[in-house]
């Protein structure tokens, strides 16, 4: 996979009054390497959405933890809580708004350091809301309401948010999803003092409704033309008599999107996009349903490989729990591929792809939970080598438990500068809501379970009252 560019993509008042840290001697602005390097110094941050976590006494008002990165990685200590109560981020904290339930990042003001879009989606009574935190030289602070340009339109906007160059010109794009038809595209380069330059809508022919539209979006360049193109999941509904669950890959360009393919996948709930064979093209990952491969699959997820002309029609793998070197066994209700993210684990040039099952049932525990990495090659995604990790795992922090959902959410990314990604995992149910994040690193022979990194809400600055959800979602 190619090293993220300037963009990328597919969520308390700061808790008991703690305020953002200030970082020692960060480093002076350059052009930002890292698309979620908030404060400059050269290391990739973690994103963390609390969508249930109180704040002000207000329950699921949701909150955002930003862990920074480090030559050691992550620590729960080293971070800034986010919240619609913290100074300067428009918006008040509010019971249900859940904040933090969709996030993206980029350097959306061009000024070297990355900055953090978290969307609302049930802002005032589900209408959403989207703001844009701005990074800086001590990590994020301030920020900037994203106004809904159509609320009449649909509802929960913000539901879904992907970050890309989408017109080639250097500048950072958002794209912001919704339940509707809709979505819409604020144009880079932003300002603190005016927002984006210009916006305009995608009419996406999506179905729409309450659970319907931009299930979630995602960017990177599948034709290889340097201009990041669109994927958005949903359901497409072109006529009254097409109807297609799947994911919509939209080419970027000077002069707008143009609609490259519609895949099938028979699953709409995400895509991940990242370079798995090596090419130079980026490719989508995507995932589908149980049962829409075969009986009892118990989910699937299927790789599209880009090229010059786009992204393909017919899928490279198709691989489940039951595919050749993948370990356990598929069954109805595990969900496998229900959260994806793609990432180089071991530095060998290939994109591996973390997907979680978090309804896996372990033992006599019910919805513990699993994420298996299944490998890149030079023939794209591969069951071959692939490796499934829990909470019984040796080395991982935890027990499995019923209910954990161990895996809802996935990340992988470099956080601590060895040019491999590491693993988070999102536990959203742990201690019945309270949530929890697990991280373990890469290495040149994959995954180590060896200084393996686990934190609830307590210890990241997040009010544990009521069902918090740390892991909700990580930004991607």
């Amino acid at each position: 996979m190619r090293t993220p560019k300037l963009v990328a993509l597919t969520a308390t008042v700061l808790a008991a009054g703690l305020t953002p840290l200030a970082l020692p001697n960060p480093a002076a602005a350059a052009p930002a390497r890292y698309a979620d390097d908030f404060n400059g110094d050269g290391y990739r941050d973690l994103v963390t959405a609390a969508p249930g976590a109180t704040v002000g006494g207000k329950a699921r008002a949701g909150a955002v933890v930003v862990t920074y990165g480090s030559r050691s990685g992550i620590k729960a200590s080293r971070r800034t809580v986010i919240t619609q109560n913290s100074p300067a981020v428009p918006g008040t904290a509010e019971k249900d708004d859940s904040f933090g339930s969709a996030l993206a990042f980029g350097d959306l003001d061009n000024d070297g350091y990355a900055d953090l879009v978290v969307g609302a989606e049930k802002e005032d009574a589900e209408a959403g809301a989207v703001v844009i935190v701005w990074g800086g030289r001590n990590g994020l602070s301030g920020g900037r309401a994203v106004p809904d340009p159509a609320p009449s339109a649909h509802q929960r906007y913000g539901m879904s948010l992907a970050v890309g160059d989408f017109t080639g010109d250097h500048k950072a794009d958002l794209a912001v999803g919704s339940t509707g038809k809709d979505v819409w595209i604020f144009k880079g380069g932003f300002t603190r003092a005016a927002g984006a330059a210009s916006r305009s809508v995608l009419n996406a022919d999506l179905y729409p409704g309450n659970v319907y539209g931009a299930q979630s979006l995602a960017s990177g360049d599948v034709d290889g033309d340097g201009t990041d193109d669109l994927v958005v999941s949903g359901t497409y509904h072109p006529d009254d008599s097409t109807f297609v669950d799947g994911n919509l890959v939209y080419r970027g360009s000077r002069s707008g999107f143009t609609l490259q393919r519609v895949l099938n996948s028979g699953g709409w709930r995400t895509a991940v996009v990242g370079d798995l064979n090596r090419d130079g093209y980026d490719d989508v990952v995507t995932s589908a349903a149980p049962g829409t491969v075969s009986a009892n699959d118990g989910g699937s997820v299927r790789a599209y490989l880009g090229g010059a002309s786009g992204v393909r029609a017919t899928p490279q793998a198709t691989i489940n729990q039951n595919s050749p070197g993948v370990p356990d066994t598929a069954e109805s209700s595990d969900w496998f591929g229900d959260s994806l993210s793609v990432g180089d684990v071991n530095g060998d040039g290939y994109a591996d792809v973390a997907v979680g099952a978090p309804f896996e049932a372990l033992g006599s525990a019910g919805q513990t939970g699993a994420v298996t990495l299944l490998r890149g090659s030079a023939a794209g995604l591969t069951g071959t080598g692939a490796k499934t990790y829990s909470q019984n795992t040796p080395g991982v922090p935890g027990g499995n438990e019923a209910n954990d959902f161990f895996g809802n959410a996935v990340h992988l990314a470099d956080l601590n500068g060895d040019r491999k990604a590491d693993l988070t995992v999102g536990v959203r149910n742990e201690n019945n809501g309270d949530g929890a994040v697990t991280s373990l690193r890469g290495s040149a022979s994959g995954l180590t379970t060896t200084g393996a990194v686990s934190f609830g809400p307590a210890a990241a600055g997040v009010s544990a009252s009521g069902y918090p959800q740390l892991g909700f979602a990580f930004g991607q």
